[in-house]
């Protein structure tokens, strides 16, 4: 059977070949040839039984079976003028088919189907009882009003069988989704009941033990209100006056911090006045190198620069010199062999480097002073047309001479630091 309804014609060629199957049994050149000669060969051995064997014989034979096995139902809207204009192009649409005209279903078969239906959806007897006619007193009351519409307006609302297994349908669909709705609404009420139980049940429980601990909370709040009385007390006798002698303390701790502190940034900026001299003087000690030591201990004759500043560096190092002549042949302390010896120290640099530079005897300061720092040959300039390791050591000396005058100054200052530090410390302690 083949089945072919107007929603499926999408050119009206479809229509054409229709009408030609139902008049022809065949669509006109349908086949091509080698299709053709396969379909002969494939009806032969069943034409040859009834004595059919040209190629023209065959093909009728081939038609004839489609004829008599091929079933057309076509399912047409007569609704607009597209399908009278079918019929009158393709007249085989009217004198080949059986046509099956669908009228008004009757009232029992309008009942028929609504009980059927309505069986599927659980009701109760007399609640289908009433739907089905309620979906008949419907249906019934719309083809009425069709009919009244198409007398007053010529217009025509088709009513089928179709729009009332539509209505069935939708009634089906609604009923279903209210008793979803219905369902939910019910779980929810009822775990919402479940809970409302549960608290109920948790509330009489607590209740029942507040009522077995009140005698314990009565207890309780008179211990509470004996501790609140001494601890007022307490406050009043004891904590109170230990807190004004606390505050006394903690001010005097306060003015003795304040006290070390300007102590300190006292010494802290006499210091700052050496503190360049002495970073210079240890960066120059830096620049010293090997071949500038091993050339003065190679001078036989050293220049008089050279040997000044390496004097200055001996006294200072309170290295003794050695007796000699000079070049008068009169005895003199000789300073050039110790000078020799100390530039043999392979850890010079070192040595100077961390000279306890806050502890220099008054004696060795008085000598370099008088001696060293007033001789205007005694300079880095001079030192360094002779040697750049005699410019280094010249500056370390007149860096040892400024530090020790600040150093002098600073330590009875840091004496009092130390004793204010630690005058802070004990209060401290005691807070």
């Amino acid at each position: 059977m083949f089945l072919f309804s107007d929603s499926q014609i999408k050119d009206e060629a479809f229509v054409e070949d229709i009408n030609n199957i139902l008049n022809a049994g065949e669509v006109p050149n349908m086949f091509l040839a080698d299709e053709r000669m396969q379909i002969l060969e494939a009806v032969q051995p069943a034409a040859a039984l009834l004595g059919l064997e040209s190629p023209l014989q065959l093909w009728s034979f081939f038609v004839s079976q489609c004829k008599k096995h091929l079933h057309v139902v076509l399912c047409m809207s007569p609704i607009g003028d597209a399908f009278r204009e079918r019929l009158r192009a393709n007249p085989s649409l009217v004198n080949c088919c059986t046509i099956d005209w669908f009228g008004t279903w009757p009232n029992d078969a309008l009942e028929a189907v609504a009980l059927k239906q309505l069986n599927e959806m659980e009701l109760n007897a007399s609640t289908q009882k009433m739907l089905v006619g309620l979906c008949q007193a419907m249906h019934v009351q719309v083809q009425a009003a069709s009919a009244r519409y198409l007398a007053e307006l010529g217009r025509h609302n088709y009513v089928t069988p179709a729009s009332y297994l539509e209505l069935l349908s939708a009634f089906k669909n609604l009923l279903e989704s209210k008793r979803s709705t219905n369902a939910a609404t019910r779980r929810r009420y009822a775990v919402g009941l479940g809970k409302l139980a549960g608290s109920a049940a948790q509330v009489a429980g607590m209740q029942q033990e507040l009522v077995a601990m009140q005698p314990q909370l009565i207890k309780t709040v008179a211990e509470v209100e004996e501790l609140m009385t001494k601890i007022a007390h307490d406050k009043k006798v004891v904590v109170e006056p230990k807190a004004a002698v606390v505050r006394g303390e903690e001010a005097r701790a306060q003015e003795k911090a304040a006290a070390a502190k300007a102590i300190k940034d006292e010494c802290e900026a006499d210091l700052a006045e050496a503190i360049p001299i002495l970073n210079d003087a240890l960066s120059a000690l830096d620049t010293i190198k090997e071949a500038d030591i091993a050339y003065i201990k190679k001078l036989a004759n050293p220049p008089s620069a050279i040997k000044l500043v390496l004097e200055a560096v001996c006294v200072v190092l309170d290295i003794k010199p050695v007796k000699g002549k000079d070049e008068t042949g009169k005895a003199s302390m000789d300073y050039w062999k110790p000078s020799l010896g100390l530039l043999a120290d392979k850890d010079l640099i070192g040595r100077l480097k961390t000279y306890d530079k806050d502890n220099i005897p008054p004696k060795i300061m008085a000598i370099i002073r008088s001696t060293y720092l007033t001789d205007e040959g005694f300079t880095p300039e001079n030192a360094k047309r002779a040697s750049p390791a005699a410019e280094g050591l010249c500056k370390w000396v007149h860096a040892m001479s400024s530090y020790d005058k600040v150093a002098k100054v600073v330590a009875p200052k840091k004496a009092k630091l130390t004793e204010a530090e630690a005058s802070y410390q004990e209060v401290m302690v005691g807070l």
